[in-house]
């Protein structure tokens, strides 16, 4: 990763606001620039907020990938994959980290602050934004995961229309 130009959206829940101020801190140091979306203490929030706004910044391209950060991390990654084109990997070690890289090309890391010590997180960032995607038959299954995305919305905006015209 170009750590000049690269800039990494951050947003947790009050469970993981200190292991966010760990990463962000990490992060700068290593040259990186930071969206950070909060939350900003340890007062209590909903994780699928800051999940929306990391997943947006995203997908919109302004930013370049995210990390995501909760009490176990797997609230977040599940409010996180509902937006279409994110694809984020909820990690807990070293292997996890490079594999979602490697295989998925997971644009947003998810973490638990509960369920990992702050240097192994540090580490799992490392190698996460280390990680290049490799492209050849994983790309075949990533097209395919845009497609169930894309068949996904259509369906659904045609929900959408039969409520409107119903009303």
């Amino acid at each position: 990763m170009n750590n000049t130009s690269a800039k990494i959206a951050l947003g947790c829940d009050h469970a993981a606001y200190q292991l966010k101020e760990q990463v962000k801190a990490h992060l700068q140091d290593m040259g990186l620039e930071v969206k950070d979306f909060g939350t900003f203490d340890e007062t209590s929030v909903d994780y699928p907020d800051y999940a929306f706004f990391v997943g947006k910044s995203v997908v919109s391209g302004e930013c370049e990938k995210g990390i995501v950060l909760c009490g176990t991390g797997i609230g977040i990654s599940i409010a996180a994959n509902k937006i279409p084109g994110v694809r984020a990997a909820l990690c807990h070690d070293l292997f996890t980290a490079r594999a979602c890289r490697q295989h998925n090309n997971a644009n947003i890391l998810a973490m638990g602050a509960r369920v990992l010590e702050p240097e192994m997180a540090l580490q799992i960032v490392d190698v996460w934004l280390q990680t290049e995607f490799e492209g050849g038959r994983h790309q075949r299954r990533l097209d395919k995961i845009c497609e169930i995305e894309d068949t996904m919305a259509v369906e659904h905006a045609q929900e959408l229309a039969n409520i409107v015209n119903n009303s």
